[in-house]
């Protein structure tokens, strides 16, 4: 108690504004559930594992730490386990994710010699009763708050429901037998509260559920209010009523007055169908695994070094299954594992290393590659006898929350829990990567990703222009019309439409999906490719030229971004559904880039006047012509051409009217980068998921046309994290030497080593998980879930990471 009492001047209490750290240890997955139990400094609130926590006492020389030591709780075997009725994890209705419960236990640690004293005791100074006590209060705060994250909105009242119009047609609902209006389906059907009609809901992305038939009526009518049949019991507000105007489930306080004007008793009724919510709900606790989770397959678990699952943190699979093949790589493992230790990482950190990427990145290697962490869970052990533990165990994993908390800290989309896109996250992590090792001695680990591209331009006057640039993933498109069964898809085609006509849906083992070799893949990158209005130097005029791209160097590991996502009717982001057919041994030497030939001639180099010309946007002449055909000005119908982008006639002369009187209205036409975007068009690339500064740049590149900047931003998924240093004017007629100076170059024969498969119909929702060449064999990593692979999909990739072949 001295001891203690000689070091108060160490011990802080926390005020609201302080980070507390509890749960896990700042430089390794330590918990208080771990064998040594977690120490908490009580002057700076980082907590510690107790391998680590001399380590902070030598460099902080703060003595005095609160250790919290959990033990398991006995609980009986048989408990039942709810049926979760939220969208919950934790809470009351929510998901019950059978989590042991502990005791807790706390004590009074002084270092260096680990001298102890018990907590709660009215001996400790009121000094440490406060802190402690802050301390577990903070916690108590802490965990409400991350609980509260997870539940679902709750259902709104409808706006529409208290003054709903309802039509007296005759229309008496049975109690049973419903069927729809419009085709056969007899389940997921809808009663329109206004009209009685019952009708069939909406057909979902895998060709299930109804035929859009209750949305269609509502389009058609105006009629708000739907009720799902089967779903109405006596307790009204459990039914499914939803508002398509909302475009959301609502309440309907009225309800029983709006059935019983179809002769509705719910009272009488039985619940038969699930809710919209319940059926999401399902869709949780009954993931459709498909292939590229290996559902059905008796998946071998793994365990020990380089085999160490993560846990979810809430739609983080897209930060799990990059990571997983990151830290498969040499480059990663060697920086951040085999030649930095924790303890030497802790060394350099700034004075809280749970906020240095360096720290994080070094503790997450250790956790993933050490094994330490990857053994069979106790809880599942302890149920289990020798012969089931093979194909039953499973591993508790390591959660990267501080890891997301750094790398998320300069991208504010990956700090929410909603679901990412797997390639935007790695470009912008090996951005991040990039930089803190830019002014260390270190080596940087991305690098082994990063190669040059080399684009060949010929304008019509036969000279050559090249552009070379950076970039970490190859970006392919997929040609459909390479498909190697394209008649059987076609035959499909037929059949789909046939079916869809007739209100019958497919079966799984109906469906055909075009299968797409990559090398079409790869040679639609390579195939030369039309620009319009380039602007020849050589020329002094816009012209017609022809691209041709190229490597100029190959990375230690190449990353292959199969464009699956593309932009559909609508604007609706759409995802492809082809297999795309990937050897395990790729030969690339036909992209290799050979540089200027003998006897080429290059363009010349541009000038000031070059440089106006060929940023300046350019007219419609047919609409400029019809204009001056009316005696308009001919550079007035030029400027109202290029600010209407060029859409028509009439739009031109709109805003030639109305900019008559304008002061500048004689001046030149100004270059592209006085273009001034339109708010409006960029907050509707906004609702389509897309940066704010992405869509600038996009309507910048496509004169303000809507659909050009989408096309622009599918086609340019690098556009996020590229920056002006890497790149280089079209025009520039003569190769930098030293562009590619320090990048790794080699052979350009690869070797698949990694697949990233999605799930779902857009990145910004589904799951992600990654297969891993390990140790002469596939292995799944589907987030804390790591095993044996039977059957890698690796026809349904996303990203395909290939390393270098050895020579």
């Amino acid at each position: 108690m001295d001891l203690l009492r000689s070091n108060l001047s160490r011990v802080r209490i926390p005020e609201p504004t302080n980070r507390i750290y509890k749960q896990e240890c700042c430089l390794s997955f330590d918990t208080p559930r771990s064998e040594g139990g977690l120490f908490i400094d009580l002057n700076t609130f980082l907590a510690f594992g107790k391998d680590f926590v001399v380590w902070n006492y030598e460099r902080t020389g703060n003595p005095v730490y609160l250790h919290i030591k959990q033990r398991k709780k006995l609980v009986p075997e048989d408990r039942p386990s709810k049926k979760p009725t939220l969208l919950a994890i934790g809470v009351d209705g929510g998901f019950d994710n059978n989590e042991p419960e502990y005791d807790e236990t706390y004590n009074i640690v002084i270092l260096p010699n680990y001298a102890t004293l018990p907590f709660p005791s009215v001996e400790l100074p009121e000094k440490v009763r406060l802190a402690v006590d802050a301390i577990l209060l903070a916690e108590s705060t802490e965990r409400k708050e991350q609980l509260a994250a997870w539940t679902a909105d709750k259902k709104q009242i409808s706006s529409y429901a208290i003054n709903l119009q309802q039509i007296d047609n005759g229309v008496t609902v049975p109690p049973s037998g419903w069927k729809c209006s419009k085709c056969d389906k007899t389940e997921n059907l809808w009663l329109n509260l206004t009209d009685g009609m019952i009708l069939c809901g909406r057909r979902n992305w895998d060709g299930t559920g109804g035929n859009n038939h209750a949305v269609e009526h509502y389009k058609e009518t105006g009629y708000p209010l739907s009720v799902k049949l089967g779903t109405i019991t006596a307790d009204l507000e459990a039914a499914d009523v939803y508002s398509y105007p909302e475009d959301d489930s609502v309440l309907d306080p009225i309800l029983g007055q709006h059935l019983a004007f179809f002769g509705i008793d719910f009272s009488s009724l039985q619940k038969t169908e699930m809710t919209t919510a319940e059926r999401e709900l399902d869709q949780n606790t009954n993931f459709d695994w498909n292939r590229i989770q290996e559902s059905g397959q008796e998946v071998e678990p793994v365990f020990g070094p380089g085999y160490t699952g993560l846990v979810n943190l809430g739609n983080s699979c897209y930060l799990a299954a990059t990571m997983q093949v990151v830290f498969s790589t040499h480059s990663f493992c060697e920086r951040y594992y085999t030649k930095q230790s924790l303890k030497s990482a802790f060394e350099t950190a700034p004075a809280d290393p749970t906020v240095d990427l360096n720290m994080q990145l070094t503790k997450l290697a250790h956790g993933l590659l050490s094994g330490k962490y990857s053994i069979p869970s106790p809880d599942k052990f302890e149920k289990m006898n020798s012969s089931s533990l093979a194909t039953n165990a499973k591993q508790e994993g390591i959660p990267p929350r501080m890891f997301k908390a750094v790398i998320a800290a300069s991208h504010p989309e990956f700090s929410t829990m909603r679901q990412q896109d797997a390639l935007e996250f790695f470009l912008h992590f090996l951005d991040q990567v990039e930089r803190q090792n830019s002014g260390s001695s270190g080596s940087d680990p991305a690098r082994s990703f990063k190669f040059g591209i080399e684009d060949r331009i010929v304008c019509s006057s036969g000279k050559v222009a090249y552009n070379r640039r950076h970039d970490y993933i190859l970006s392919l498109n997929i040609p459909l019309h390479e498909a190697t069964n394209k008649y059987e898809v076609e035959a499909f085609q037929k059949l789909k439409a046939q079916k869809t006509s007739e209100g019958k849906e497919l079966d799984s083992d109906e469906i055909i999906r075009p299968r797409v070799p990559l090398e079409a893949c790869l040679a639609s990158f390579s195939s030369p490719e039309e620009i319009h209005d380039f602007y020849s130097t050589a020329l002094q005029t816009k012209t017609t030229a022809t691209k041709t791209a190229r490597l100029t160097s190959f990375p230690d590991y190449l990353v292959l971004h199969m464009r699956k996502f593309i932009m559909g009717e609508g604007w609706v982001p759409k995802k492809l559904d082809v297999y795309i057919d990937v050897p395990d041994i790729i030969d690339l030497s036909q992209m290799r880039s050979k540089g200027p030939q003998t006897g080429e001639e290059l363009l010349p180099e541009a000038g000031p006047e070059d440089e106006f010309q060929s940023n300046k946007p350019s007219a419609d002449e047919g609409i400029v012509a019809q204009l001056v055909s009316m005696g308009f000005n001919h550079l007035h119908c030029q400027k109202a051409a290029i600010n209407t982008s060029n859409v028509g006639v009439e739009e031109a002369m709109n805003w030639l009217l109305s900019h008559m009187d304008d002061p500048d209205i004689d001046n030149p036409i100004s270059q592209k980068a006085d273009f001034v975007v339109d708010q409006a068009k960029v907050d509707m690339l906004l609702q389509f998921g897309f940066q704010e500064a992405i869509a600038k740049k996009a309507l910048k590149a496509s004169g303000g046309d809507i659909e050009k900047a989408t096309d622009w931003i599918f086609n340019n998924p690098e556009a996020s994290i590229s920056s002006e240093a890497d790149c280089f004017d079209a025009t520039t007629s003569s190769t930098p030497t030293n562009l590619d100076g320090g990048l790794p170059d080699g052979g350009e024969r690869y070797r698949l080593v990694g697949v990233i498969s999605h799930i779902g119909t857009s990145t910004q929702c589904g799951h992600y998980v990654a297969h891993i060449f390990k140790d002469g064999r596939w292995v799944i990593f589907n987030d804390d879930k790591v095993g044996v692979s039977v059957n890698p999909p690796k026809d349904m990739g996303y990203l395909y990471f290939f390393e270098r072949l050895k020579e």
